[in-house]
Parts: C-alpha cells; sequence; structure tokens
C-alpha cells in the first residue's frame, strides 16, 4: 500500500508573480522547489510556462511551532475521554497544516501524580511511539519532532523520562514547575478557574489539589529539575524554561544551559534572558488577545520592548500565522515579524534545513492573501507538495 503522504517524493513546485517573504526584505518574484528543496529564487513578476501566478500573494516559509498543546487537546477532547491516538494524531496533523504551519514539535507532559482529583496519568511513551510509528509510515502531512513537557511537581517524571532514548529524536524537553503561587500562577484565583473548568473541582478539592503540587514540589523538586537538565543532555534535546518570572529565575535557566524560555511571565524575565543571550517566546493568543489569560505580561508589551523572538500557537494553531501579521504592524516589518514563526524558532531548535525562504532549504512554503489586515491561506506546501 501507497504512503498516503511520501515524504521521499515530491513533485517539482514553481511559484511566479508572487511577493517573497525573504529574510531581510520583500520583492516580486519567483521560486523553485524540485524534489522537496529551494533551488532557484529569481526577481520580477514573469510568469514562465508551466508556474503557478500567485497575482501578487505573499509566499512565505512554512511555519515552525515549538511548543503546542493541540495534540492532546485531540487525545483527550474532554476530561478523561481517551480517543483512539491514530485518528486523534492524524486530525491534529491535518489542522495544522491547514494553519500554515509544516513542522511542528509536539508537546507531551511527562510526570504523572496518580492520586486524587488533580491527578494526571503517564502517557507520552505510549503516544511517542504511535506518532514515532505514524510518521515513519508516512501517514502525516508536515513535518513533526518530539517536545517532552518534564513536570517537576510530579510523582515520576524521572522514570517516565528514562523510558525515551536518543533514538527518539527527541527535540525539546522543557522544565515545568506549575506549583502554585509562583511563575505562570502566582494568583491563586487564576489556577483555580483553570483547574476548576477544566477538572471539574470544588472548592475543597481545589484546595487539597494546591496542597498536593506543593508537598510534590518540596519532595521532588530540585531533585527532578536536576534530572530533567541531565536526561535532556543525554537524549540530545534542546532545553527550554517555561514560565521565569525574576531575574533569578532566568539566571537559573541559563546556569541549566537553557537555549529559548517559553512564556516569560514579567518584563524583567524577558530582559534578563536578553542579557543570557536566551531567546525569548510568547504565545499567539496573548498576542492577539492583548494579554495573558494567567494575568501575566503582555506579549504586545514585550514586542515593543523589542524583547520577543519567537512566536508559539500554544493553544490556538491558526493564531501562529495571525500573531506574525499582528507583529508586523507593531514593527512595521514583515520578514522581522515572519522569522519569529518561522526562522527564529527553527534556529532554537537546531533545525539548519527550513525556516526561510533560501536556495537549499526545505520547500516549506505558503501562499498568503490578505483581507484587510487578516491573512488567509491561499496554499500549503511541505517539500513542495500541496497539503492544504
Amino acid at each position: 500500500m501507497a504512503k498516503p503522504y511520501d515524504s521521499d517524493v515530491s513533485s517539482d513546485l514553481h511559484l511566479a508573480n508572487a511577493r517573497l517573504v525573504l529574510p531581510d526584505q520583500v520583492l516580486t518574484g519567483a521560486v523553485m522547489i524540485e524534489q522537496g528543496v529551494i533551488t532557484r529564487i529569481s526577481e520580477g513578476d514573469h510568469v514562465p510556462a508551466g508556474a503557478m501566478d500567485c497575482a501578487g500573494d505573499l509566499v512565505a516559509p512554512g511555519l515552525v511551532e515549538l511548543h503546542t498543546d493541540n495534540v492532546e487537546r485531540h487525545i483527550e477532547p474532554r476530561p478523561e475521554v481517551d480517543w483512539p491516538h491514530l485518528p486523534a494524531l492524524i486530525a491534529h496533523d491535518a489542522e495544522l497544516a491547514s494553519t500554515g504551519i509544516t513542522t511542528v514539535f509536539d508537546a507531551m507532559r511527562v510526570g504523572s501524580i496518580h492520586q486524587g482529583k488533580g491527578r494526571y496519568i503517564d502517557y507520552a511513551r505510549k503516544l511517542a511511539d504511535e506518532l514515532l510509528a505514524a510518521r515513519a509510515a508516512g501517514m502525516f502531512k508536515i513535518s513533526h519532532f518530539l517536545h517532552l513537557r518534564a513536570e517537576i511537581c510530579s510523582e515520576t517524571l524521572l522514570d517516565e523520562l528514562a523510558a525515551f532514548a536518543p533514538e527518539d529524536r527527541v527535540g525539546i524537553v522543557s522544565l515545568m514547575d506549575h506549583t502554585p503561587g509562583q511563575r505562570q500562577f502566582r494568583d491563586l484565583t487564576a489556577l483555580k478557574t483553570y483547574v476548576a473548568k477544566k477538572r471539574g473541582m470544588n472548592d475543597a478539592e481545589f484546595s487539597e489539589h494546591v496542597e498536593n503540587l506543593l508537598t510534590l514540589q518540596e519532595r521532588f523538586g530540585a531533585k527532578h529539575q536536576a534530572g530533567a537538565v541531565q536526561e535532556a543532555g543525554r537524549l540530545g534535546a534542546v532545553l527550554a524554561s517555561h514560565d521565569d518570572t525574576t531575574a533569578a529565575h532566568v539566571a537559573t535557566s541559563a546556569s541549566h544551559g537553557v537555549g529559548f524560555a517559553e512564556f516569560p511571565t514579567t518584563v524583567e524575565a524577558a530582559e534578563a534572558c536578553r542579557a543570557h543571550d536566551i531567546a525569548v517566546m510568547m504565545g499567539a493568543p496573548n498576542l492577539i488577545r492583548g494579554g495573558s489569560h494567567s494575568g501575566n505580561v503582555a506579549a504586545q508589551n514585550l514586542a515593543r520592548a523589542d524583547l520577543l523572538d519567537i512566536v508559539s500557537s500554544d493553544y490556538v494553531p491558526s493564531a501562529l500565522l495571525l500573531a506574525a501579521f499582528r507583529l508586523a504592524e507593531i514593527w512595521d516589518d514583515l520578514p522581522r515579524a515572519i522569522a519569529t514563526v518561522t526562522r527564529n524558532p527553527a534556529k532554537a531548535a537546531r533545525l539548519r534545513d527550513r525556516g526561510a525562504l533560501q536556495v537549499g532549504l526545505r520547500g516549506d512554503v505558503l501562499r498568503v492573501r490578505r483581507l484587510g489586515q487578516t491573512p488567509l491561506l491561499a496554499g500549503v506546501w511541505s517539500q513542495g507538495k500541496r497539503v492544504g
């Protein structure tokens, strides 16, 4: 049986009369993709025979997503509902392709809590096996990598990390400390709203959940953090911090060798990241909504302060392209804005073969037109094959 999306074979693609979003400029021209790789970029509005006339639409690199919880939403569409994983993965893949994401690091939680209503059961190893098998079978439209979210406040983190090996090609390990009263959930009201709605907890159950997390942090926090850093090195993964709030948090992240910071919660933390040469990533929903749902720093404020390098779709895949165009308005610089969702995340994840319209890189490209200030996708190609 033929693979649905054979990653080894691609037809040639020639997009002409397009406004090409290059790393440092936008110019009218054409891009040629042969056998999945960009082989030529030329200037001018000529449309050769056999080329697709883009009629002045923008052509940009495919989007690179480093941290999306979207796969978890598909495998557990409601609390305690375990959806069949392969159909969930295929639906997740198709959804991302439809939004212009051509490379994704699928975030999977490692570190479980087996007691109480706030329990989280281990699932990452099994899901990773299924994802890797589907990838090897050519079932996906786009390029998938693993991102392990290491939950410090858990019972089983190190055991779950030990189940992964270098041959799994884990791309990212991020350090998650969701201890109540600090980092993302300094405001316990925001935590209560989030958990109560997701898990249906009453006041007494929420209080018990908070106490359990505090106990787990006291018992395992230091050991799990040190162990997760060591495991990231063993796996050859990029290490990321999560929800750094203070300069001290960032100094600790820098000492661990963190490559990029996911969603710092304050200007202080973002400024410290810049001082330590740690790339700053913020969420697209934060940027689109004008603020954080947890009451933390607004992404647009970091953008205006020149403290934003990477954008992640987080929990809304379609927000990623929209966020780039919102940044283009803030900065009046479309190439710089597009880089936050293409070249910069690719660099942070050590992917040197994609992220820009450049000869020799992967033929992952988007055709985009605008309806007012809203970008509309007119085509998505992964290695020259149309996937959306």
